[in-house]
């Protein structure tokens, strides 16, 4: 078993406890369908992944050296590689590759609350930015009866990741 960092413990905690009303809101059809997706997509040019190859629960943080960013997606011999899981977009052009991450849809944790994606055109990725509704998105997060609304809503009109009481 993995030692835990103290810090991190609440935050885990916390997110165990939404995982059971997000997978009865999900419903057992789109969780079967979800199970039947790649956990590497790959297209002409360029690979997705939710996190990195074989893992997808660790991905490079944004501030990452460059040598850690290749060295996790180096692998897939690919020149383009869009990632996820952090919540922070980014586009770095490395030797050989590009890596991008995609940021969020909702709970961005770069400062920019407004909805984030990537698209990709030939060999050239950029991040694009739509504004939608925060604050009643929020509000509506607080009427769900989702464990833990409050500290969720809060990280949503921040734009940023807000640790747990």
């Amino acid at each position: 078993m993995v030692a835990l960092h103290p810090k991190l413990v609440p935050l885990l905690e916390r997110m165990r406890e939404l995982i059971e009303p997000m997978r009865e809101r999900i419903g057992h059809q789109r969780l079967l369908w979800l199970k039947t997706l790649p956990s590497v997509y790959t297209g002409d040019g360029f690979a997705v992944v939710h996190a990195s190859p074989g893992d997808l629960w660790r991905a490079p943080m944004a501030n990452a050296s460059d040598e850690e960013v290749q060295k996790t997606y180096v692998g897939l011999d690919i020149p383009t590689v869009v990632n996820g899981h952090i919540h922070v977009s980014y586009v770095r052009r490395l030797p050989g590759m590009t890596v991008a991450n995609a940021g969020s849809v909702s709970q961005s944790y770069d400062g920019d609350r407004r909805a984030a994606f990537a698209v990709i055109d030939g060999g050239n990725v950029t991040i694009r930015r739509v504004e939608y509704d925060v604050e009643r998105e929020a509000k509506d997060l607080l009427w769900s009866g989702l464990p833990h609304a409050q500290w969720l809503s809060q990280i949503l009109l921040a734009g940023r990741y807000c640790p747990p009481d």
